[in-house]
C-alpha cells in the first residue's frame, strides 16, 4: 500500500473529501481537492453507498491525534524513554506505553499505521438493524419489491409503528443495506426496484430533454386561463395529462394525475397517438369520475389531443394547453410519469400491456405513500374527498 493510499485512510483525508462533497463538488473533483486520486474518491463514495456521511468528529484531548503520533514516532526512533516523550507531549507516560505496545508492528511504530488502527477500533461496528430484526427486514424487502423508494418506506414505518422504535429505520440505512458492501442483508437484486435501478445515488440530470411534438391544434385554450384555484391544489378535480411513449414512438399509454391527491389514472391506447382513439378512451375514463372531480385538465400540445373539443363537450371538463417546452406546468404528471417508468421502461414496447396490467400498476402507484401528502397514499386522499366513497376505476 503506497504512502498516498495510507494518507487517504486517515481521518483528515476523509474529512476533507466529505467537506468538498457537501460543498457541491463532484466526487472526482472532491477527491482531487482532498489530495488523492479520483479513483480513491469513487471508492470511498461507493463504500458509503452514495450516502454523504457525517464528518468524522475531530479527535478530543482524550485521544492521541495524528500529529502526536508523528511526534511519538520521531522521538521513539531517537530512543527517548517513554517518560520523556510523555513530558514533551503533555501526556501520561502510561499513555505512551500503551500506544507503543498496542500499535507497533514487526517493523516498528509508524504514525499512519497506528492512526488507521485506532480509527478502525473506534468505529466499533455493530450488527445492522436490518440484519438482526427479521420482521423489519421482511417489511422493508416487501416494500422495495412493491417499488417503494427508501424515503417512503422509512416514513411509513414510523407512521404504521409509532410506538415501536425497533421498526424504525432511516432511508440512508436502507440505501446502505443495498450497497455493494451488503450492510443489512437486503438482496442486492432489489436495487433494480429503486426508481433509478441502482443503489449508489448520483446527481440527477436536468428534467425533460424531449423534443416538442409538432402539429398545430385548433381552438386551444392556454393554461394561463385556467382557474386560479387549480394553482394552489386546494380544490380537487384539476388534472394533468400526458402520454408515456414506448419503443420507436409507436406505442403509448395515457396518464392522468389529479393535482390535489396525486391519484393516477391510466389510459389503454392500443392504437397509439390516434386522436379519435385517445378521445374515446378519455371520454370513457372521465365519465366515471364524479362531477366534482372534473373541473379541468391540462395537457401539452401533442396532436393526440386534436379532438379536445369533443372530449370537453362529452365530459363537461375544461381542457387547457401548456406552453411549448414547459413540462413544469404539469409537474405532478411529469413526476408520476417518472414513477411509471419503473413499470414501463423507456425503449420497450408498451402495446403488450393489457387494461388489466394497467389497472394493477395504477393500483400499486396509488397505494404508495407520498412525502408531499404527509405520507398518505393517493388512494387514501381520494377516498376522503366528497362523492368519492367508492374507488375510482383506474383504466379505460
Amino acid at each position: 500500500m503506497g504512502r498516498k493510499r495510507r494518507r487517504w485512510l486517515l481521518r483528515q483525508g476523509r474529512v476533507a473529501f466529505w467537506d468538498h462533497v457537501r460543498a457541491g463538488l463532484p466526487v472526482e473533483r472532491a477527491a482531487i481537492a482532498a489530495g488523492v486520486s479520483p479513483a480513491s474518491g469513487r471508492r470511498l463514495f461507493e463504500q458509503a453507498g452514495g450516502v454523504i456521511t457525517n464528518a468524522p468528529s475531530a479527535c478530543s484531548g482524550r485521544y492521541l491525534s495524528l500529529a502526536e503520533r508523528e511526534d511519538i514516532m520521531v522521538l521513539h526512533a531517537q530512543r527517548l524513554p517513554n517518560a520523556e516523550i510523555a513530558r514533551r507531549l503533555g501526556r501520561h507516560r502510561a499513555t505512551i506505553g500503551r500506544e507503543l505496545a498496542r500499535n507497533s508492528t514487526t517493523t516498528g511504530y509508524r504514525a499512519s499505521t497506528a492512526q488507521h488502527a485506532a480509527e478502525h477500533r473506534a468505529t466499533r461496528p455493530k450488527p445492522a438493524k436490518l440484519a438482526i430484526d427479521p420482521v423489519l427486514h421482511d417489511r422493508v424487502q416487501q416494500d422495495l419489491t412493491a417499488l417503494w423508494p427508501p424515503e417512503q418506506i422509512a416514513a411509513r414505518l414510523k407512521r404504521d409503528f409509532p410506538d415501536q422504535p425497533r421498526m424504525h429505520v432511516t432511508h440512508e440505512t436502507i440505501y446502505q443495506a443495498l450497497d455493494v458492501q451488503g450492510r443489512g442483508g437486503l438482496r442486492r437484486e432489489l436495487a433494480v426496484c429503486l426508481r433509478t435501478g441502482r443503489a449508489i445515488r448520483t446527481p440527477q440530470r436536468t428534467p425533460d430533454g424531449r423534443r416538442a411534438r409538432h402539429g398545430k391544434i385548433a381552438g386551444m385554450v392556454p393554461i394561463s386561463q385556467r382557474p386560479a384555484e387549480a394553482a394552489d391544489r386546494a380544490v380537487p378535480g384539476h388534472w394533468e395529462g400526458d402520454l408515456i411513449v414506448g419503443k420507436d414512438g409507436r406505442s403509448v399509454i395515457g396518464t392522468l394525475v389529479e393535482r390535489t391527491t396525486r391519484f393516477c389514472l391510466l389510459l389503454h391506447l392500443p392504437e397509439g397517438k390516434d386522436a379519435a382513439a385517445t378521445a374515446e378512451a378519455m371520454i370513457t375514463m372521465i365519465r366515471r369520475l364524479p362531477e366534482e372531480l372534473r373541473p379541468s385538465l391540462a395537457w401539452d400540445q401533442g396532436t393526440e389531443m386534436a379532438q379536445h373539443a369533443r372530449i370537453s363537450m362529452a365530459t363537461e371538463m375544461a381542457i387547457y394547453f401548456c406552453d411549448p417546452h414547459s413540462p413544469w406546468q404539469r409537474g405532478s404528471n411529469e413526476n408520476t410519469n417518472g414513477l411509471l417508468r419503473q413499470y414501463f421502461p423507456t425503449g420497450t414496447d408498451l402495446s403488450v400491456h393489457t387494461p388489466t396490467d394497467l389497472a394493477k400498476v395504477a393500483a400499486e402507484l396509488n397505494g404508495r405513500p407520498r412525502k408531499t401528502l404527509g405520507w398518505d397514499t393517493p388512494a387514501e386522499r381520494l377516498t376522503v374527498l366528497p362523492s368519492t366513497q367508492d374507488p375510482v376505476t383506474t383504466t379505460a
